[in-house]
Parts: structure tokens; C-alpha cells; sequence
């Protein structure tokens, strides 16, 4: 791994990933521990939303959100066919999911993740395992997507795929990095 800093341009792999039946793992319980809640949120504040995306997604160079118009933005996160689930445990949000399904048909697994203080206490497989369920429980599914990069967590392609997603297709892009990362060096094997 070599630091990359700030305001490099770096080459970023998306995969586009799709699962088009009911998985066959059952809705799983919630974990153990501190009190842990799921919550649909109802038209929620822009402000929210973004602090969600920057609390799960600042270490993943999610930033694209900040540059969307602000009327735009709260259209989308308020729309009746987008819902937004916050994970709450311990009294602080873990992490969350949005679902998309304003393709008929097609639901899609907007973003999904932890916060860094929830990584590593299990709550990943749940969480995943729980949006893909929601996001077969909407009326209509025929398809589940969502796509992943080079840029977001490290297991988590290998994750979406042992939950069932299958890779359909890639894209490559460059961005420039918001912040300084360790990143695999053009020698090492990705």
C-alpha cells in the first residue's frame, strides 16, 4: 500500500452488480448487544442524509452528493420510492441504506454502510442481509442493484457477492482524491 494524498487523480474501477431472485439465506435476527433498531425515515432533512453519507462514506471518498443541488438532492431523498433505513444501536446511527425503486422493477441499493466506530462489530452481514430482504419485500421487485468501486471498503465486492449479487458489468473513471489514503501501488496486485 502506498499514501496517495490529497488532489491526486486516481483510476477507480465500478462494478454494476445485480440479484434477480429472493436470495435463499433467511431475514437475519437482529445482533446481539447494545439496544439496535432499524428505522425507515419519512422525508427526511437533506442535512440528514448527508451526514449519514459523510459519517459512512467520508473514508470512501463518497463526495458526490455535496456537489448535487440542494433542491435536487431533497427531491431525491424525499421521493415516496426512495426510503432511507438508519441503523441505531447504542443510541447513535451505526450506519445506513437506501433503496431506490423508482425504476419499476428494478430496486436499487443506493449506498450501504457502517460508520468507522461500527466496522468490525458484526453488524455488516446484517445490515446487507437486511436491505437486500427490503428491498425484495417492495412490491414489484424483478431485480436488486447497486455497484461498488475500487475506492469503497476493501471486502466489499467480495461481500455483495457471497450475498448473492452477481457482477454484470464495469466502468472505468478517475477521481480525484478528497483526502489522503492509503491505496494499493500500481505493483501490487488489486
Amino acid at each position: 500500500m502506498t499514501m496517495v494524498p490529497a488532489g491526486t487523480r486516481v483510476p477507480v474501477t465500478i462494478t454494476y452488480l445485480e440479484m434477480t431472485r429472493r436470495p435463499g439465506f433467511d431475514r437475519p435476527s437482529l445482533p446481539n448487544g447494545p439496544p439496535t433498531v432499524l428505522l425507515a425515515a419519512e422525508k427526511p432533512p437533506v442535512w440528514y442524509f448527508l451526514n449519514l453519507y459523510s459519517a459512512v462514506g467520508g473514508p470512501w471518498e463518497w463526495t458526490d452528493k455535496f456537489a448535487t443541488d440542494p433542491e435536487e438532492l431533497r427531491a431525491y431523498v424525499q421521493d415516496p420510492k426512495v426510503t432511507l433505513y438508519t441503523l441505531m444501536r447504542a443510541g447513535w446511527p451505526a450506519g445506513f441504506f437506501l433503496l431506490d425503486a423508482r425504476q419499476n422493477g428494478a430496486v436499487e441499493l443506493g449506498y450501504l454502510g457502517l460508520v468507522p466506530e461500527a466496522i468490525g462489530l458484526g453488524l455488516g452481514d446484517w445490515l446487507l442481509k437486511t436491505a437486500i430482504h427490503a428491498a425484495w419485500d417492495i412490491p414489484g421487485t424483478k431485480t436488486v442493484k447497486l455497484e461498488t468501486c475500487t475506492l469503497d471498503h476493501p471486502r466489499a465486492l467480495g461481500l455483495y457477492q457471497k450475498a448473492g449479487f452477481t457482477p454484470v458489468g464495469q466502468a472505468e473513471i478517475s477521481r480525484v482524491l478528497s483526502r489522503d489514503r492509503d491505496m494499493p501501488s500500481h505493483t501490487e496486485d488489486t
